[in-house]
């Protein structure tokens, strides 16, 4: 009975070291797949940063572009407005100048 007592008590002894190996085993891996975890995360990170940078600089130049498409439209609606106008100015010029003159003799 004693030899059954200590073969039992050796068995479960045994089953105890083979448990607390594995249990060494799992947190290794564990911290394993933690550490390749976190390489994932921050590889992923950085792609998604250099996706965001280039997103943002391909909006940044397209509105850049339109902006001055926009502008150079708006000179040119502008500079054609002037010249239209001083061309009014010239065309009507003397007979403003007349008409100036005869109101200030006739007074």
């Amino acid at each position: 009975m004693s030899q059954k007592v200590d073969g039992i008590i050796n068995s479960l002894s045994e089953l105890e070291s083979d448990i607390d190996s594995v249990n060494l085993s799992l947190a290794d891996m564990k911290k394993s797949l933690n550490s390749i975890a976190q390489k994932e995360i921050d590889s992923l990170l950085e792609q998604t940063r250099k996706m965001a940078t280039s997103e943002a600089e391909s909006m940044i130049s397209n509105s850049k572009s339109s902006a001055e498409s926009e502008s150079q439209k708006i000179t040119q609606d502008g500079e054609s407005k002037v010249a239209e106008i001083q061309q009014k100015i010239d065309s009507n010029f003397d007979s403003a100048v007349n008409d100036a003159v005869s109101t200030i003799l006739k007074s």
